[in-house]
């Protein structure tokens, strides 16, 4: 249940919407069977496929040390036609 942080909304993932697909972003040790299993317990839904990838982190500077931000993983979860998402 901690693996993912927040969904995405994005030009994209709205358009996704409407293939039954939703996008959220996700802990970087999260697995892909441990978010598959997470996500058909708590929505009732049955996932058929997950696409997911790694964005980059961001360079960020403190005085003279150059650091950065943390990396995620971005999950598009397909669900099966028929099904859908509510939070209600």
């Amino acid at each position: 249940m901690d693996g993912i942080k927040y969904a995405v909304f994005t030009d994209k993932s709205i358009r996704l919407l409407g293939k039954n697909q939703y996008t959220s972003n996700v802990e970087s040790g999260s697995t892909r069977t441990e978010l598959k299993h997470w996500v058909e317990l708590f929505f009732g839904v049955k996932v058929i496929a997950m696409n997911s990838h790694r964005l980059p982190g961001k360079g960020r500077r403190m005085g003279p040390i150059m650091g950065h931000t943390m990396q995620y993983r971005r999950m598009i979860i397909t669900l099966q036609p028929g099904y859908s998402i509510s939070t209600s």
